[in-house]
């Protein structure tokens, strides 16, 4: 019997892979969490084999929590089930700890090796995600497209500041503020602050969470 706890943040997700997994005699869905410290607290108390972990989530991510789980030494087996397959998903995630990484239009019976193959130990990587990897280990480091003042400004646009917030938060003029997301916007060549930080977290330069 193969013990196996939910995480994410949408209950008709949970519901509908919790249904799946327990039509099949060899899994026993033990636990569902709507979030990362949820996961961890469950994790701790009903010691599943697998955890399913989405990483975008409220409050503690996906990422965190996977991270969290591996420094208390708990050895449950996590395999993210995730929409997301770029470079600044799938590597902080691996080295975060994960034991493989699917994504939520994978096949029924694709989802249910793959929780067979993680309770037994064994990495299991959708296509698409086995293919990221390999061109990020492949492809050699990249000068550093951002300054480290860039990065900070575009880190806390990110968090949703608004210019005169970060020109707070960085001790700059919030003149200084716009320079450099217009600076930002020409290396990155796009137009918008939405736009930036999205091909940022493409380009992997903002990590979720």
């Amino acid at each position: 019997m193969i013990r196996l706890l939910i995480a994410d943040d949408h209950p008709i997700v949970r519901d509908g892979l919790s249904g799946m997994f327990a039509a099949e005699p060899e899994f026993e869905v033990v636990g569902e969490a709507g979030d990362g410290g949820e996961a961890i607290r469950l994790a701790a108390a009903l010691q599943p084999d697998v955890i399913l972990m989405d990483l975008q989530m409220p409050g503690m991510n996906g990422l965190a929590a996977i991270s969290e789980l591996a420094e208390r030494g708990i050895r449950a087996r996590v395999l993210v089930l995730t929409t997301y397959d770029t470079d600044g998903y799938v590597v902080p995630a691996i080295e975060a700890g994960a034991t493989g990484y699917l994504l939520k239009d994978s096949p029924r019976d694709e989802l249910l090796r793959a929780v067979r193959a993680a309770a037994d130990g064994h990495s299991v990587l959708a296509p698409s995600v086995a293919a990221t990897l390999m061109n990020h280990v492949r492809t050699p480091p990249a000068p550093e497209l951002l300054s480290p003042r860039e990065l900070e400004v575009l880190q806390l646009v990110a968090g949703g500041n608004t210019n005169r917030e970060t020109a707070r938060h960085l001790f700059i003029s919030e003149a200084t503020v716009k320079t450099h997301l217009l600076n930002i916007y020409a290396k990155l060549e796009v137009s918008d602050r939405a736009a930036a930080v999205a091909e940022a977290y493409n380009r992997g330069l903002l990590k979720p969470g």
